[in-house]
């Protein structure tokens, strides 16, 4: 992975969603059919929300199910495909969506908790990490918005860590700026944080 290039001024602050657990049901073995990908109607509509406030909504996901062959591509495709269709249904649009395929195993420089797939976005979509916010349900999405440099991050409640789990983030090295039991919840700490309205 190439150093970061300097930032001109144009550069865009953006709102990073991590997918399973914050967009849509998770599973312990992994969402693995298109039947399975049960989407939450609430982060839909905060998805396009965001959208609709003036800020690019990017998908930076880890998608390790490709490599341990519980699902193909195409499929993760597909999923990604209703997805962006969902959100645009709601009058938003989703302006990047990247996601890793390979397995903790790979040795690959994309997989969270590392940076590389928020620091691929900021080159292709011209975006400004240090204004830029990450959405995540664990700790190594966290790790991977201090890696790159974003300004600030939120963990909600509706994926790997649950509102019974009590404050276990508290004990992580990069803990949450906010945390939010719903994404919908979350919206408007975001839309403040970053000096927008909507």
């Amino acid at each position: 992975m190439s150093d970061r290039p300097e930032k001109p001024s144009f550069l865009r602050p953006a709102v990073f969603l991590d997918r399973d657990g914050v967009l849509n049901r998770d599973r312990e073995e992994f969402v693995r059919t298109l039947e399975e990908f049960e989407l939450y109607p609430q982060a839909v509509r905060a998805a396009a929300r965001l959208s609709r406030a003036g800020l690019p909504v990017v998908i930076a996901s880890n998608q390790s199910g490709i490599a341990r062959g519980y699902l193909p591509e195409a499929t993760a495709d597909a999923m990604m495909h209703r997805l962006k269709e969902a959100v645009e249904a709601e009058g938003g649009r989703i302006a990047g969506i990247y996601h890793c395929p390979h397995s903790p195993e790979d040795g690959c420089d994309c997989r969270k908790p590392l940076p590389g797939l928020l620091l691929q976005a900021a080159r292709d979509l011209h975006l400004d990490l240090s204004r830029s916010v990450m959405v995540g349900d664990s700790k190594r999405d966290l790790e991977a918005a201090a890696a790159a440099g974003c300004a600030a991050t939120v963990l909600t409640l509706t994926g790997k860590v649950k509102p019974d789990d009590g404050p276990v983030w508290e004990s992580w090295q990069v803990k949450p700026d906010h945390v939010s039991p719903t994404l919908e919840a979350a919206v408007p700490w975001i839309l403040a944080r970053m000096g927008r309205s909507g």
